[in-house]
């Protein structure tokens, strides 16, 4: 078993190219995390620094991986700033752990003219396999459409987008990636696909709200229409930040037909209703006979709120979000692309009356 001391030892081994000291004694890593075989924490520099304790990040990974029974280990270097051209990182202020603080109220993302939370109160509903066909038939409605991946700690957007690599800093801002006519940005293009996220829950809010804010999705002269967030599952920190900083315009529900999906899912309609953004409708997913059907359409029933439709259980579907191309992309014709057609132009029909 890996203990704090141990770790702190190997890491104070290595000198911190400003002081000499080593990187404990220098107050280096931020957010130590050490559980029973895994480690990870921070490195926060200026931008002009990066590329000074590039090194010591490497080194530091590195003597931690050594460590007999270290079985994962994340180091993640963020930067405040970064030039034009420059890849992104997080800024200091998204991986802030030391105390909680109370939400900010904050605008909507600049020239975004609608935000739409796509979000489930369990995991394992096919809430992102949702998020990211629903963006996909916004768009082929003729809508300027792009899609944050808010889970930091399972973010899957790059995998049903077929996307890597860091994004660029231009001018200040994120330039997100474009994937199949979306624009789209995720915790999973600023770190590597096997990296844990050991973050406590307000260096993931800052993170999710560093990303909304700080990317560039649309201009004046060609705004965003509609921002999908594909929520992370549960009624936690990540969901409070961002639904009390960001002004959204309505949120989508996702949920399978059994008693113990659609219990999260009452939890998840409550939380939208003490905050005041409205519920705009019910998707079941995974309709059929492994998960019994029609639980989701008697939930909205109970909720007062509309029932977009089901989605069955559907090979295809999976196999299109781990291929990197939605299924309304590659068979924008079949009965599932229809579907969420039909989803798409209910929500469109509620934020474009």
């Amino acid at each position: 078993m890996i203990d704090r001391a141990s770790v702190e030892a190997v890491l104070n081994a290595i000198l911190d190219p400003e002081t000499g000291q080593g990187l404990i004694d220098a107050g280096v890593p931020r957010g130590l995390t050490v559980a029973e075989d895994r480690a990870g924490f921070v490195i926060e520099v200026p931008a002009n620094r990066t590329a000074a304790y590039a090194p010591v990040r490497d080194a530091a990974e590195a003597a931690l991986k050594s460590m007999p029974g270290m079985a994962r280990v994340s180091v993640v270097m963020t930067a405040e700033t970064a030039p034009a051209g420059r890849k992104a990182s997080l800024s200091p202020a998204a991986v802030e752990q030391t105390r909680a603080r109370a939400p900010v109220p904050t605008d909507r993302p600049a020239h975004v003219r609608r935000v739409l939370a796509v979000a489930s109160g369990k995991g394992g509903v096919g809430k992102s396999t949702v998020a990211v066909n629903l963006a996909a038939a916004l768009a082929r409605r003729g809508l300027s459409v792009g899609i944050l991946d808010a889970d930091v700690y399972g973010p899957s957007l790059p995998t049903m987008l077929g996307l890597s690599g860091q994004p660029a800093y231009e001018d200040g801002a994120i330039v997100p990636h474009v994937a199949h006519g979306l624009k789209a940005m995720s915790v999973g293009l600023l770190t590597k696909s096997d990296d844990a996220m050991i973050w406590r829950g307000p260096m993931a809010s800052q993170a999710i709200t560093q990303m909304l804010t700080q990317t560039r999705w649309g201009t004046a002269d060609a705004p965003l229409d509609i921002l999908v967030v594909d929520l992370p599952p549960g009624t936690g920190d990540v969901q409070l930040t961002l639904i009390q900083k960001t002004p959204l315009d309505g949120a989508v529900i996702v949920s399978t037909p059994q008693e113990v999906a659609l219990a999260d899912a009452r939890r998840a309609h409550t939380l939208f209703q003490r905050v005041k953004v409205p519920t705009l409708g019910l998707i079941e997913n995974m309709s059929g006979d492994v998960f019994g059907r029609g639980g989701g359409e008697a939930e909205a029933g109970r909720l007062s709120i509309p029932y977009l439709g089901d989605l069955p259980l559907d090979a295809a579907l999976r196999e299109g979000g781990d291929a990197g191309v939605p299924l309304v992309i590659s068979d924008p014709e079949g009965e599932i692309a229809g579907r969420f057609g039909r989803f798409a132009g209910q929500i469109t029909a509620k934020f474009f009356p």
